[in-house]
């Protein structure tokens, strides 16, 4: 692999650009491999890299139906963030911004991340206690935290209206939290996982399996038959579908999450800001755009553009919090199939087929979990122990009743 470098640039511009060799390899589909992920998303093209580099399994195929990254890794508002409640989620959301802090130089990939921290606002006094629990909650688990009263966070969004209609009385801040390019994240992966020797296939479709007793023998796709002897489903929203066709019924169901940019404007904006209440959380991206999230369609869904009204109520939601930027024009919309879960917690690790593994109910909160999602069903893979991160998260959890209730921590109402 090439390394890419400022001084590997300025060479290849002499030679007007010549040298430049395809990141990831274009692979054909064999007929054996140790393991298949299904889904050339983040989580599983991280699944992949850290089985072929960490855990030193080589014979990997990643099977994609449509092209690398074209997903929900593509369609996202690209956050990184590990400001959870529980101990459990809070351990595992640290150990992926840890990873992400370290990605770029690990995976020689400018993924453009940038810790400009995340505020989450209370606009009422109960509100403020709540998120003064929640910021407590976050020093105790090791994370950083701080809380923020009104001048606080005048001189961090001079632009926000601290006396809207719900007025503004505090709130909180990790300062470790971003975001990053969600298509540079999922090209670093696949980059490095290709050099490492793994089989990236696009337009593979699994159309079915082929069981034998309690394990997968086939995958059956549109180029033809793949066996393998573990499998892994890394397919978002589409989870409990490509699950039925092994047999298994997963407890998701797939609602449509919107998001939207606006046209670029000068650097104005230097953290992502969220507001439980108003109902939105928006940054600015380093070409300038406004990133706008808020609520998720109130029906399921498997479309990838969502519907008028959510539309409109994020953008007031927005005009309501930064009054200047009801001037702006919306440039592009889309929408990514979150699949959700009971208690809006992963579902990660083994299942009750011996040789299939997954990685499903991310939410709202699939990209910030890109690299520990990887690495920990990595090592689930490999060692066949589930990984200490993953044990709070196995499907059992629902049977024993061990919920882990991050719904407030997702940031939008689903």
């Amino acid at each position: 692999m090439k390394r890419y470098s400022g001084l590997a640039i300025f060479r290849e511009a002499l030679r007007r650009h010549k040298g430049w060799r395809p990141a990831w390899r274009d692979a054909q589909p064999g007929k054996n491999y140790d393991v298949v992920i299904v889904g050339a998303g983040g989580h599983g093209l991280a699944t992949a890299y850290y089985l072929a580099t960490r855990q030193g399994v080589k014979n990997i195929a990643v099977l994609e139906k449509g092209w690398l990254g074209g997903g929900n890794t593509g369609r996202n508002t690209q956050v990184c963030r590990s400001n959870y409640f529980y101990p459990e989620s809070a351990a595992f959301y640290e150990h992926s911004l840890r990873l992400y802090e370290n990605l770029g130089h690990e995976l020689n990939f400018n993924i453009m991340l940038s810790q400009r921290g995340n505020l989450e606002l209370s606009h009422s006094l109960e509100e403020l206690e709540m998120n003064r629990r929640w910021a407590t909650a976050m020093s105790l688990n090791g994370i950083d935290s701080a809380m923020l009263d009104r001048d606080d966070i005048r001189k961090i969004v001079p632009i926000l209206d601290l006396d809207c209609r719900f007025p503004v009385m505090g709130g909180f801040i990790q300062k470790r939290a971003g975001i990053a390019r969600h298509d540079a994240v999922a090209w670093a992966f696949a980059r490095a996982a290709s050099n490492a020797g793994v089989d990236i296939i696009q337009n593979c479709e699994v159309l079915d399996f082929e069981l034998d007793e309690s394990r997968i023998r086939t995958a059956r796709t549109s180029r033809g038959p793949v066996q393998a002897d573990r499998f892994a489903l890394c397919v978002a929203g589409h989870s409990g579908q490509l699950a039925a066709r092994a047999g298994l019924r997963l407890p998701v169901e797939s609602i449509a999450l919107q998001a939207m940019v606006t046209e670029p404007l000068k650097p104005i904006l230097h953290t992502v800001l969220g507001s439980l209440v108003i109902h939105a959380y928006i940054s600015q991206s380093d070409r300038g755009e406004i990133v706008i999230g808020g609520g998720a369609d109130p029906f399921t869904s498997y479309a990838q553009r969502g519907i008028l009204p959510t539309l409109q109520d994020n953008a007031a939601a927005v005009a309501e919090l930064v009054p200047c930027f009801s001037r702006l024009r919306v440039m592009r919309q889309w929408a990514g199939i979150c699949d959700i879960s009971p208690d809006s917690s992963p579902i990660a690790g083994k299942t009750p087929l011996e040789n299939l593994f997954i990685s499903t109910g991310w939410g709202t909160g699939g990209f910030k979990a890109i690299p520990a999602g990887g690495d920990t069903l990595a090592y689930t893979i490999a060692t066949g122990e589930t990984h200490e991160l993953l044990k709070p998260f196995s499907l059992g959890r629902f049977a024993r009743g061990q919920l882990i209730d991050e719904g407030a921590a997702a940031g939008v109402a689903h």
